[in-house]
């Protein structure tokens, strides 16, 4: 038999220890389940598959400060001697770098700017032929730019006609129509898409539209300009580090700077992801371990108080399990009240956190499984010292304490 109201009638006389113990059992469920749902949630963030492969990819930027350079040829020759590497697959102009937190978005409506038509918001890539290839993408739907469609100029006086899209782009700015062969206005530019890849990523993961990119045939002839480079995955740290010296050694007035990896620049950017992810960590841990010590300092403390009535429950022929089951029943008792309140709280804490920090709604589950496993430690943490008790001689009933 349990004996829940003998228990109750104990915790009545030693309050401020159960009432300590269940605010503390309460605040860790809470949290917990809730760090618990953020983690998982940063964890699929941060492996999300992006559609590159982050491995071959590195990027720079170049300055020229040649007056007398013609810097459509010469750009054209770089790429060229960049191609011409060993271990090299493609590389190209770009205008922003994927993964990187900076780069360029426009709304792409079906009419033109001036009609303020329905658009939809998307990062676009501007580049040549080559920026699949460079990129590590491949079409789903459609086909790749031709060279002829690709519009190398100082300016937007002459722009393309033509224009690679994301899959999610596609199907949000043509929800019942098949997107392929439709014409998109990016400003007032009409733009056909004869390409959809099926998944490819802005320069901005935490970017509300993040899977929604398009890539344009237009390189934007300036002294300034970055440069994306594919390789075979083993040979890009080596690549890497003469990239400079053969860059100089093709045309020795500009300067290299920025040299990044993409698996690199993409950690940059999600390093306070990150961070978070290993405080929350760090977080749940402390918590569950102080609720553990506590729990067990609470045993610890009502057993020595109460030495010799147990003595007496042993001397009376009470056995070493009725013992155990006594502070187990205790236990629970604190904890399922702590974990209720705290469940309560947990899902309140999920709301706030949704209204003021656009964290995604809190699953129930996370809240039913914190407060399972906050009662097996609960119960794990209180068997050792319940067990000390249930050792307690019976002669112990006879001594003066």
């Amino acid at each position: 038999m349990l004996e829940i109201k003998p228990v109750f009638n104990a915790l009545r006389r030693s309050k401020a220890a159960a009432v300590m113990l269940l605010i503390q059992i309460a605040l860790t469920t809470a949290i917990v389940s809730n760090a618990a749902f953020i983690i998982n949630d940063r964890v699929d963030y941060l492996t999300q598959e992006t559609g590159y492969p982050e491995d071959e990819i590195f990027s720079f930027t170049v300055k020229s400060f040649d007056p007398n350079l013609d810097i459509s040829q010469k750009f054209e020759e770089t790429e060229t001697m960049l191609r011409n590497i060993p271990g090299v697959k493609n590389a190209g102009l770009f205008n922003a770098v994927p993964l990187s937190g900076s780069g360029s978005a426009s709304g792409l409506g079906l009419q033109p700017a001036s009609e303020r038509g329905p658009d939809v918001r998307a990062a676009y890539y501007s580049a040549d032929e080559n920026a699949l290839d460079t990129l590590g993408l491949s079409i789903s739907q459609g086909r790749n730019f031709r060279a002829d469609e690709v519009i190398i100029s100082e300016s937007r006086d002459v722009f393309p006609q033509v224009v690679i899209v994301s899959r999610t782009f596609a199907k949000e700015l043509f929800p019942d129509a098949e997107a392929l062969g439709q014409t998109v206005y990016f400003g007032g530019d009409p733009l056909e898409i004869v390409g959809i890849v099926e998944l490819m990523k802005s320069p901005w993961l935490q970017d509300s539209r993040p899977d929604n990119v398009a890539i344009i045939p237009f390189v934007s002839a300036s002294s300034f300009q970055q440069i994306i480079v594919r390789t075979e995955p083993e040979q890009r740290a080596a690549i890497m580090r003469q990239i400079e010296d053969l860059m100089l050694e093709d045309h020795s007035k500009r300067v290299i700077i920025g040299l990044t990896a993409l698996d690199e620049a993409k950690a940059e950017y999600n390093a306070s992801d990150t961070l978070m992810l290993r405080m929350l960590v760090v977080l749940i841990v402390v918590l569950l371990l102080v609720t553990a010590l506590g729990i067990f300092g609470l045993t610890v403390f009502n057993i020595n108080k109460r030495t010799k009535q147990i003595g007496t429950r042993r001397a009376l022929g009470a056995r070493k399990s009725a013992i155990i089951n006594y502070f187990l029943v205790e236990n629970a008792m604190i904890c399922c009240i702590g974990v209720t309140i705290g469940s309560i709280a947990a899902f309140f804490l999920g709301r706030i956190l949704l209204e003021h920090y656009s964290i995604p709604a809190l699953d129930n589950m996370y809240i039913l499984f914190t407060a399972l496993f906050v009662i097996t430690i609960s119960l794990l943490s209180v068997l050792m010292p319940a067990n000390k008790a249930a050792n307690i001689s019976p002669s112990i009933a006879t001594r003066s304490i």
